[in-house]
C-alpha cells in the first residue's frame, strides 16, 4: 500500500541469525557503549533496536547512492564472510574483495588498476591459447601468476575508477581498508561489534560480525539496496519526460504565428496591394493592342474611349468625353504601357456612350478595330 513503510528485516530474522551476540566482557571497546543493551553470561548483548535504526539508514544512503551512479565495493576478508561477499556482490553487480586486502587500493588505484589489465591480458592470451604454445616452464609460470592475479584481484577486474563508498565486516581486521578509505574521505558503511572503534565508520551497524549468518544477512541486505537503487534509476529515466531543446520551442512559435491570419502571399511577391490585386483581371486584357506602342499620353485617351464605339465623322466628341474622365495615374516604368493603363482605367472610368449625329448608337463591350482607328489617329 502506498505510503506504508516497509522494514529492511525484521528483529526475527535479526535474531535467528545471532546479530545481538558481542564479543566477551573484557574485549570490549568503550565507544560502543551506546550500542549495549547488557551483559549476560560475560558476554555483551546488542540492543537491536540500534542495528535496525542503523541498517535502514544504511540501506537509504546505499539505494539514493547506486540511484545516482555511484559503486559501492564490498570488503570481508574473514573466512565466515568470503562466500557471502563474493555470492552477494557478483548478484548485485559489484566489486568485492574477499581474499586479501592489498595495501594501497585505494590510496594507489593506479597502480592497482595496471595490476587488473595485466589481469584481462593473461585472461585473453589463456583463451587463445598462447600458453600451450609457450615452452612448458615459461608458461606454467604465466598460469600461476594468472592464479594468483584471479584470487587477488579478481573481484575488481572491471573497477575502472575509484568506488563511492565501501561496505565492510569487521572493521578491527580491515582497518587497513578503513584507514585508506578515511584518508580518500570516502564514506563507510560497516557492520561494527562490540571491539571496534564506531567513530572512524560513517554509517554504523551494530552487531555481530563473527557469525555466518548474520555475516550472509548483512550481504542480502546491501545487496537488495543496490538492485533496489538501479530500479529507482531505469524508472526514473522511463517516467521523466524529454524536455525539448529552446530552440525547437522557438521554432513551434515561429511556425504558430504564421498559420495565424496568412494571406496569399501572390500579392507581396508581385509588389501589389491587396485590393489592387483583386480588382486586377485574371486573364489577358479584351483590348486589341496597337500595332505600335504609342506614348502614355495617346494610350490614356485611347483606353478612356476604348469602350465607347463611336462614329468616323464625329472623333472630336469622342475625345472631349475621353478627356472629361480622371487622368489614371501613371504607370511604373518597369509595366507595360499598353496593358497598365488599361487595367486602371477598367477600374476607375464608367464608359461612357455618345450619340452619333446621324441618331445612331453604336455599343459593344469589346472595341472593334474600326473604334481603335481614330484613337490612334489622334
Amino acid at each position: 500500500m502506498e505510503g506504508e513503510a516497509v522494514a529492511v528485516v525484521t528483529t526475527r530474522q535479526l535474531l535467528e541469525a545471532g546479530m545481538h551476540f558481542g564479543h566477551q566482557t573484557r574485549r570490549w571497546n568503550p565507544k560502543m557503549r551506546r550500542f549495549i543493551l547488557g551483559e549476560r553470561n560475560g558476554i555483551y548483548i546488542i540492543d537491536l533496536n540500534k542495528t535496525l535504526a542503523g541498517l535502514e539508514e544504511a540501506y537509504g544512503y546505499v539505494r539514493d547512492l547506486v540511484a545516482k551512479g555511484g559503486i559501492v565495493l564490498f570488503v570481508g576478508t574473514k573466512k565466515q564472510t568470503q562466500g557471502p561477499i563474493a555470492t552477494y556482490a557478483r548478484a548485485c553487480g559489484m566489486p568485492f574483495v574477499n581474499e586479501r586486502w592489498l595495501g594501497g587500493m585505494l590510496t594507489n588505484f593506479a597502480t592497482i588498476s595496471s595490476r587488473t589489465g595485466k589481469l584481462r591480458e593473461y585472461e585473453a592470451m589463456e583463451r587463445a591459447g598462447d600458453f600451450d604454445a609457450m615452452p612448458k616452464k615459461e608458461g606454467l609460470k604465466h598460469r600461476r601468476e594468472l592464479e594468483k592475479l584471479r584470487r587477488n584481484l579478481g573481484g575488481i577486474r572491471d573497477l575502472d575508477r575509484l568506488p563511492d563508498t565501501v561496505f565492510v565486516i569487521d572493521t578491527k581486521k580491515e582497518h587497513i581498508a578503513v584507514t585508506e578509505a578515511n584518508k580518500l574521505g570516502m564514506p563507510i558503511v560497516a557492520v561494527v561489534d562490540t571491539n571496534c572503534d564506531p567513530d572512524v565508520i560513517t554509517y554504523v551497524i551494530p552487531g555481530n560480525d563473527d557469525a555466518i549468518r548474520s555475516g550472509a544477512l548483512m550481504c542480502r541486505v546491501l545487496a537488495e539496496a543496490v538492485i533496489e537503487g538501479r530500479w529507482v534509476a531505469e524508472h526514473q529515466r522511463a517516467v521523466a519526460p524529454a524536455a525539448p531543446a529552446p530552440a525547437a520551442r522557438g521554432q513551434l512559435r515561429r511556425a504558430g504565428a504564421g498559420t495565424t491570419g496568412t494571406l496569399d502571399p501572390t500579392p507581396a511577391m508581385s509588389g501589389e496591394s491587396p485590393e489592387e490585386a483583386s480588382s486586377a483581371p485574371a486573364g489577358p486584357s479584351t483590348a486589341e493592342a496597337p500595332p505600335s506602342t504609342p506614348p502614355l499620353g495617346e494610350a490614356a485617351t485611347a483606353a478612356g474611349s476604348a469602350p465607347t464605339a463611336v462614329a468616323d465623322d464625329e472623333p472630336v466628341a469622342a475625345s472631349d468625353s475621353a478627356t472629361e474622365a480622371p487622368a489614371p495615374s501613371p504607370a511604373p516604368d518597369t509595366a507595360d504601357p499598353g496593358t497598365a493603363p488599361v487595367t486602371t482605367a477598367t477600374a476607375t472610368t464608367e464608359p461612357t456612350t455618345t450619340e452619333p449625329a446621324t441618331g445612331e448608337t453604336a455599343t459593344s463591350e469589346t472595341p472593334s478595330e474600326d473604334a481603335a482607328g481614330p484613337a490612334e489617329e489622334n
